[in-house]
């Protein structure tokens, strides 16, 4: 029979649902699986965007335009600049999703063959975005025991070759929760000036912060870059809209915005209704996201105390999104996730949590860690993180 391409067997498997199948089959004998493992909010969507869907009046469902509703890009360029992000309509491309807003910047500034750096643990889907566009993965690692602060320069400089053509950052970072601060991105803005790079950052998870004291710098305020960097943003996680399947790429430099539009022009348009209701979602109001970052904030406290609650359990508490990184003593916790869907359960409930190898492209880097989002409310967290300590007793006496 004819052979699948190089590219298809090189994609890799997403840690976090290649695990489904063992939770369905879990499901069907009637075990109740706690989800760890998929950043899906349990929070209601703003009911603005509800109802503006519920009150379209439409005859025909229209193809819209490749770079995305004017009317929404110039409401999305008034929310930035709200929040400090001067920029223009014109510097902003509606895209189906975060995911092809990073893969059409790739597509936009790598050849096959070009390099990008990477701090890992990274956000797996990373890996397959650059195996789709012909690029390598450079990853440069943030240990766990600084709390995955971001490399020090010195480290990404040691990686910059000639076919390095960009850097990709996740601010604040899924999986380990950490956010990265001023000074560390006013560094990474100095190191791709000296080297004429790409600096790429995924700001999705901008407005899960949780101290005071910590805030978040967009890659979009450096001075002077403004032809170097490139935002990648989405409503998924901000409104609870994941299903929406709306992000954006946000540029100054006009060529990357050209070259995305051939992209963008190949796949027609990015989705019609979930335009509207994502235009209208920007009216939702302040107390909306004040509630949500108390919640989350409540939810990350429990999930840590909890774990702390566990013999040989070590984590750091993330400062932003709504994810962290934990170590668990298990000796592979891959087999250890499969093993919980599988064999294990306490009073007809189990855990499911992603493996933390997953989020590394370093061979045998997080064998012992999984990744842990905390979008349960907190009953449901303590209940998930007690069965989660039963299993590893158990796993590990077996």
């Amino acid at each position: 029979m004819p052979e699948i391409s190089i590219r298809g067997r090189r994609m890799p498997e997403s840690p976090i649902r290649k695990l489904a199948p063992f939770a369905d089959i879990a499901n069907k004998k009637g075990l109740k699986v706690y989800h760890l493992n998929i950043g899906q909010p349990d929070i209601k969507s703003p009911e603005i965007a509800i109802q503006a869907i519920k009150n379209i009046d439409m005859d025909i469902i229209e193809y819209g335009p490749s770079a995305g509703y004017e009317s929404y890009r110039k409401k999305l360029a008034q929310f930035y600049t709200n929040q400090n992000v001067r920029v223009d309509y014109t510097d902003i491309m509606i895209t189906t999703g975060g995911s092809e807003a990073l893969l059409f910047a790739l597509g936009s500034i790598m050849d096959p063959g070009d390099e990008i750096i990477i701090p890992e643990p990274f956000y797996a889907n990373y890996h397959a975005f650059s195996e789709e566009s012909s690029a390598t993965v450079i990853p440069v690692n943030s240990s766990f025991e600084s709390g995955f602060t971001l490399p020090s320069i010195e480290a990404f400089e040691k990686l910059i070759t000639p076919k390095t053509k960009a850097i990709l950052i996740c601010n604040p970072s899924n999986p380990t929760g950490n956010l990265y601060s001023e000074s560390e991105i006013q560094q990474l803005g100095e190191l791709v000036k000296k080297h004429d790079l790409f600096l790429i950052a995924d700001e999705v998870y901008r407005e899960f912060i949780y101290d005071e004291k910590d805030i978040h710098y967009s890659v979009m305020n450096l001075i002077g870059l403004e032809q170097n960097v490139i935002m990648i943003d989405s409503v998924s996680k901000r409104y609870s809209m994941c299903g929406a399947r709306i992000g954006c790429m946000v540029t100054k430099n006009k060529q990357v915005i050209a070259a995305a539009m051939k992209f963008a022009q190949a796949r027609l348009c990015p989705p019609t209704i979930e335009q509207i209701a994502c235009e209208a979602a920007i009216d939702t109001p302040q107390s909306y996201f004040d509630e949500v970052i108390t919640e989350y904030k409540e939810r990350r406290n429990t999930l840590i105390s909890e774990l702390h609650k566990i013999e040989g359990v070590k984590v750091t508490p993330p400062k932003a999104a709504f994810y962290c990184i934990a170590e668990l003593p298990v000796d592979n916790t891959e087999t250890f996730a499969q093993w919980l869907l599988e064999s294990y359960q306490l009073n007809g409930e189990t855990v499911m949590v992603a493996p933390a190898a997953g989020f590394y492209s370093t061979p045998g880097m997080g064998l012992n860690q999984v990744r842990i989002a905390y979008v349960l409310n907190k009953e449901d967290l303590t209940k998930a993180v007690h069965i989660l300590k039963d299993a590893i007793a158990t796993y590990n006496a077996r």
